[in-house]
């Protein structure tokens, strides 16, 4: 038995789909961005991060920076000694790759001891959310993309 092409390109236009909108993008501190006065515990403590989010973190070049630690470094507000472990465009995005505790802050100096610090818990997969508005929203979403993946196929076998 042979697979159409089509199936094929179906198959992957619906998965890919389906990655594609399970992520979430994570600005850090929303509109205000990463800077001193911003209460990041606040804004962290109802959401929930998954592995595969992203968390972007945006702030004037030069005037900040951020540093992924330890708890301990955190706790104390030490920053690492090696710089290649700093990000400094001010525009900077960290994939989400691992569950457990992240720590990040800022390595100019005071600013940490000044808030600039953010402790989030990542998640290990989708939880099982009670159905709501969003959920709905995100089932349309689905939805969508599969219908969009069925019309591609169709016009893959038209085409061919």
């Amino acid at each position: 038995m042979e697979i159409h092409p089509s199936l094929v390109i179906f198959a992957i236009v619906v998965s890919m789909s389906l990655t594609i909108s399970s992520a979430t993008e994570y600005v850090v501190g929303g509109d205000d961005g990463w800077k001193l006065g911003v209460k990041y515990d606040d804004w962290a403590k109802d959401r929930q991060f998954l592995v595969g989010d992203t968390l972007v973190f945006k702030y004037k070049s030069g005037a900040h920076n951020v540093y992924k630690v330890t708890g301990d470094e955190f706790k104390s507000c030490i920053v690492p000694s090696n710089n290649s472990l700093g990000s400094f465009t001010g525009n900077d995005t960290i994939k989400l790759a691992t569950a457990g505790t992240t720590w990040y802050i800022c390595g100019i100096s005071g600013h940490c001891d000044g808030g600039m610090k953010l402790k989030i818990t990542v998640l290990d997969g989708a939880p099982a959310p009670a159905p709501s508005a969003a959920s709905t929203l995100f089932a349309k979403a689905i939805d969508f993309h599969v219908l969009l993946g069925m019309i591609f196929a169709i016009a893959a076998v038209i085409m061919v």
